[in-house]
């Protein structure tokens, strides 16, 4: 079975769903309201363990209530966790409000998500693994852990999110086979010549699915139509699903599982998903209708 390692943010979300988003001064009411784990390594992690991808994760927490109630929802869902314990930080909590078109605004405290270093982690996990799935953290720690994976021969990914503007992602990237963008995020990656080294280029577009980048070849999947709830998560659940689906599958069908997924995560409250092979099957159904 394969054996992914996801290192990056580990966080406690708090999810208000609300009738609008409020301008200044104004007021909103809630509609629904949902805890649980997030942050994008994590929520990649959940989405793998429920798609039967022996998983381990890598991160940072307090220690606090939200940094025990992380570890326990990993451990329910199958997910080896490697989360280093922050003395006199508490986790990262998130406060994601949602209106009613999924439109997401987010606050969040500095929290414990970014302080560890592959100092504090036994990389050994990463050797013995078969890939190394990186999202968004400090850069220097990205770079050690991707290293330390080319070394033992293990393949990366990255997905690096908006920060990817304002953050020295550079030496990362040269060492990802694959590399997870949305539109803007590709645009600027490509205008500095970063995209030549990279295997495989998966471009994220949104309500209109994605494309796969591999040399010449370019395969595309205009995704599923869904009435989003929120749209928070969906690209973790979307690199997840193509991650898991990729070993096995063809390239068109491991970007339908990953469009697949993330139309689930789009039409659920929060950033975390619980799936399986049941639930991506019966989105891809509507392939064939």
């Amino acid at each position: 079975m394969t054996r992914i390692v996801c290192a990056g943010h580990v966080n406690w979300d708090v999810t208000l769903q609300v009738d609008r988003l409020p301008e200044a001064d104004g007021e909103a009411r809630i509609t629904g309201q949902r805890q649980a784990g997030g942050g994008s390594a994590s929520n990649a992690a959940a989405v793998l363990a429920g798609l039967d991808v022996e998983t381990t994760l890598i991160g940072s927490v307090g220690v606090d209530e939200h940094g025990h109630l992380v570890r326990r929802e990993m451990d329910a869902l199958g997910v080896e966790t490697a989360l280093v314990e922050v003395a006199d930080t508490e986790t990262t909590v998130k406060y994601l409000v949602v209106d009613r078109g999924g439109e997401v605004m987010v606050l969040g405290n500095e929290g414990a998500n970014e302080h560890y270093s592959v100092d504090d982690v036994d990389v050994a996990a990463i050797r013995g693994a078969d890939h190394l799935h990186l999202t968004n953290q400090r850069p220097a720690t990205a770079l050690e852990l991707a290293e330390t994976a080319v070394e033992a021969d293990v393949s990366v990914s990255f997905d690096p999110g908006r920060r990817i503007a304002d953050r020295a992602y550079d030496p990362v990237v040269e060492l990802t086979d694959c590399l997870f963008v949305n539109d803007r995020e590709a645009d600027l990656v490509e205008s500095e010549g970063l995209l030549d080294g990279v295997r495989t280029v998966v471009v994220k577009h949104g309500a209109d699915g994605a494309e796969v980048r591999e040399g010449a070849t370019t395969v595309s999947h205009l995704g599923f139509p869904v009435e989003p709830v929120d749209t928070t998560g969906a690209g973790d659940a979307f690199a997840a699903g193509f991650l898991a689906a990729r070993e096995d599958r063809t390239t068109a069908q491991a970007l339908a599982v990953a469009n697949a997924c993330g139309a689930l995560a789009a039409r659920t409250l929060g950033a975390r998903l619980y799936l399986s092979w049941d639930d991506v099957e019966a989105m891809l159904s509507v392939d064939q209708e």
